[in-house]
């Protein structure tokens, strides 16, 4: 199975965190998007970042920079769209997404959603947590060939990314929370100092 592209997702506006891009926060030493980059970069065949405004600010990461293709800021999905258009431009058929501010997300995740892929090419990352399985949405494979039925629910003002995908048949690639939740991810200046102890964890373990 040949392997898609990979878009990291940072265009949200980062309220809880004050504002500004979360990926440039310090982590363990380096920025968020380092972590991020580390972890996808071996998964699959090329990177682009998600972001809005200024391209300049992620100039360091030397990664394609692609700005949501609808005004008004519509979410994550508005950015997957904007993924599976650099995918299709690249001739690939899919493209996985991750979230900037998951730094620990698994190093299996591709290859993982491609095995749990529904009919329609999509599958969506989950945890279970007391029996109920919860659903990851920024952590998908999404095939290239449904953008024009994205891009016509987003322009039809659906913003829910489940409700897209379950129109779909998305699969669930289930991952483990033991030892730890591998999508922890940080919203508050506190899951900052979380996030820390948790690098520190598995600094210990490698």
């Amino acid at each position: 199975m040949s392997a898609p592209l990979g878009v990291i997702l940072a265009g949200g506006q980062a309220t809880r965190m004050g504002g500004g891009d979360k990926g440039l926060r310090m982590l363990a030493g380096r920025r968020l998007l380092d972590h991020v980059t580390d972890r996808l970069r071996p998964q699959v065949a090329a990177i682009a970042l998600n972001a809005n405004g200024d391209a300049a600010r992620f100039a360091g990461f030397g990664l394609p920079v692609l700005p949501d293709t609808l005004p008004d800021w519509p979410g994550p999905l508005a950015g997957v769209l904007a993924g599976m258009d650099w995918a299709a431009e690249q001739g690939v058929g899919a493209v996985v997404s991750v979230a900037a501010d998951t730094p620990f997300f698994p190093r299996d995740l591709v290859a993982r959603l491609q095995s749990a892929a529904g009919p329609s090419g999509l599958a969506l990352a989950a945890t279970r947590e007391g029996g109920k399985l919860w659903r990851h949405p920024t952590f998908g494979l999404w095939p290239v060939a449904l953008r024009a039925d994205l891009r016509a629910a987003l322009t039809g003002g659906l913003r829910k990314v489940v409700l897209w995908t379950d129109r779909h048949d998305a699969g669930t690639a289930e991952f483990s929370t033991d030892p730890f939740d591998p999508f922890f991810n940080i919203n508050t200046p506190q899951d900052i100092q979380t996030a820390e102890e948790l690098a520190q964890s598995l600094a210990g373990m490698a």
